[in-house]
């Protein structure tokens, strides 16, 4: 996509929604990360029916190893992955403790040294916490990218790395937010709604006129 396009598009992303937020409900740095790693493979909706009776058991690294894994998992059954799930947020509740005195770490090395936390949930945390302008790529952000031409790319980081090079520096911040909506509502997988979509003119998307139900490109992201 064109400079000059990819400003028009997130220009129009901000103007509908100028403070875009993650879904996830959290009440501070560790919440959010443990939702995060409950998020692999799992709405977030799914995973803010859970994280109430969690949280209010385990708000920090501290009382997480204290509670343990059996209890988390029984917490968070729910969830795909459950059991591994539990038993990262629990190590990883653990290692918070033993190297960062409980506090969530500013750093992707020692975040992504954490179990659960790869590339994307690493970005996720230095984005929404520490107010980076990293731009974390899941499969919204991956269908997104490839449909409308943005930043295309084979793997997740092939498109973060695009993804860097074309948005902006004054949309950087607010970008992931952005097009992790515009993917989860409008430009779904199956049925995008392309009819009502507010950047339909900048987009590469070949069915974009039909708004059909086509499927998306058939590439998805390599896990983060």
């Amino acid at each position: 996509m064109k400079p000059a396009a990819c400003r028009a598009l997130f220009s129009r992303l901000r103007e509908l929604n100028p403070e875009p937020r993650t879904e996830l409900a959290y009440a501070n740095p560790f919440e959010l990360l443990v939702a995060v790693i409950l998020s692999a493979q799992a709405s977030d909706a799914s995973v803010n029916r859970v994280t109430p009776q969690l949280f209010a058991a385990a708000p920090d690294a501290v009382a997480m190893c204290r509670l343990g894994e059996r209890r988390v998992r029984a917490l968070i059954r729910s969830i795909g992955l459950f059991n591994t799930k539990a038993r990262n947020i629990v190590a990883t509740s653990r290692l918070l403790v033993q190297r960062h005195g409980g506090a969530v770490p500013r750093d992707r090395a020692a975040l992504e040294a954490l179990p659960g936390v790869g590339r994307k949930t690493a970005n996720v945390v230095l984005n929404t916490v520490f107010g980076e302008p990293v731009i974390a790529v899941d499969t919204h952000i991956f269908r997104v990218a490839n449909r409308t031409g943005l930043a295309p790319g084979a793997t997740a980081l092939a498109v973060e790395k695009a993804l860097l090079r074309a948005v902006p520096a004054e949309f950087r911040q607010n970008a992931h937010h952005w097009l992790v909506l515009h993917g989860r509502y409008t430009c779904t997988a199956r049925r995008p709604r392309c009819e009502s979509c507010p950047i339909r003119d900048l987009c590469a998307w070949p069915d974009r006129q039909a708004g059909s139900g086509s499927a998306s490109p058939r590439r998805r992201p390599a896990r983060a």
